[in-house]
C-alpha cells in the first residue's frame, strides 16, 4: 500500500509542476519575444512482479510478464519556437523578425546571448542597445546629426541626414543567427537565450536568406502564448491533481480498514 502512496505523490508533484508551466506562460503573455514552454513528462521504473513464463504445454502462449509501474515525473521543458503575432509599434528602432532566427547581443560578462526581441534603442553614445543596455551584435552606432534611421528587410541599416531626407550613409548590417535545434537553447532570464550543446552551434546568416527570417522595422513580435490553450492545459492539469489526490485518500482508507480487522 506503500507504493500507492508514493505513486500517487509522483503524480501530485507532476501536475503541480505543470501547473507552474503554465503559470509561467500566463505571466508572460505580454512579454515581447517570449516563446511558451511545454512540459514532457515520462513513466517511471516498473517493478517486475512476475516474469514472462514458460508453459509445458504445445500450443499454449506463455504468460506474459505482470508489471507495476512507479508514477512518473518531469524530465524536460521544451521551448515552442512558433511565430508569434507581429503588431506595428512605429518606433524606428523596434525589430521583429519573421521567420526564424535570433538577434546577438553581448552581454556584460563578454559572452553572446541570444533574443527575438528587438525593442531597441541607442545608448549615450547612439550605440544601438537592448532594453538591459546590452549592445546589439554587431555592434551599430547612430551619428549624432542623424534625422531618422531605415532598416531594410535584409539587415542593412541607413542613417538618414537632413529635413529633406536625401542625404543617406550605410552604417552597418544586422545579422541573424539560427540553430539547427532553437528548442535545445537554455533560457536565462531578460528574454535572452544561450548556446548549448543541444542546440548546437550558431550559424550566422543575412536576413532573408536560407531559411533565416526578414527583419521588419517599426514591428515588435508579440508572445506566442495561446490564451485559451493555457487555460484548458490548466483545467487538466487541476483534474489530474484531483484524482492523484483521491488515489492518496483511497490508499489512506485502505490502510485505515487494515489496520481495523481486529476490530
Amino acid at each position: 500500500m506503500d507504493k500507492t502512496l508514493t505513486t500517487a505523490a509522483t503524480g501530485l508533484s507532476a501536475q503541480q509542476r505543470f501547473v507552474e508551466i503554465i503559470a509561467n506562460n500566463l505571466a508572460n503573455v505580454n512579454t515581447t519575444g517570449y516563446k511558451r514552454v511545454r512540459p514532457e513528462f515520462q513513466d517511471l521504473l516498473y517493478e517486475t512482479v512476475r516474469p514472462m513464463g514458460t508453459t509445458a504445454a504445445a500450443g499454449i502462449e506463455p504468460l506474459p510478464d505482470v508489471q507495476v509501474g512507479s508514477g512518473t515525473e518531469l524530465v524536460a521543458t521544451t521551448r515552442q519556437f512558433s511565430q508569434g503575432t507581429v503588431t506595428e509599434t512605429g518606433n524606428m528602432l523596434d525589430l521583429a523578425i519573421n521567420g526564424e532566427g535570433f538577434f546577438q547581443v553581448l552581454r556584460p560578462d563578454n559572452t553572446i546571448a541570444y533574443t527575438r526581441d528587438g525593442s531597441f534603442t541607442v545608448n549615450r553614445n547612439g550605440e544601438i542597445v537592448t532594453s538591459q543596455g546590452y549592445f546589439l551584435e554587431p555592434r551599430i552606432t547612430i551619428p549624432d546629426n542623424a534625422t531618422t534611421v531605415r532598416i531594410s528587410r535584409d539587415g542593412i541599416v541607413t542613417a538618414v541626414f537632413g529635413n529633406n531626407q536625401t542625404d543617406e550613409q550605410e552604417i552597418g548590417r544586422i545579422t541573424l543567427v539560427r540553430f539547427v535545434n532553437p528548442a535545445g537553447l537554455r533560457s536565462v532570464g531578460d528574454n535572452l537565450f544561450v548556446a548549448t550543446t543541444a542546440s548546437g552551434l550558431p550559424i550566422e546568416e543575412q536576413p532573408g536568406t536560407n531559411n533565416t527570417g526578414e527583419l521588419i522595422q517599426g514591428h515588435l513580435e508579440s508572445s506566442n502564448v495561446d490564451l485559451v490553450q493555457e487555460m484548458v492545459s490548466m483545467i487538466i492539469a487541476q483534474r489530474a491533481y484531483e484524482i492523484n489526490s483521491k488515489s492518496v485518500q483511497t490508499a489512506d482508507n485502505i490502510l485505515g480498514t487494515a489496520v481495523n480487522l481486529k476490530r
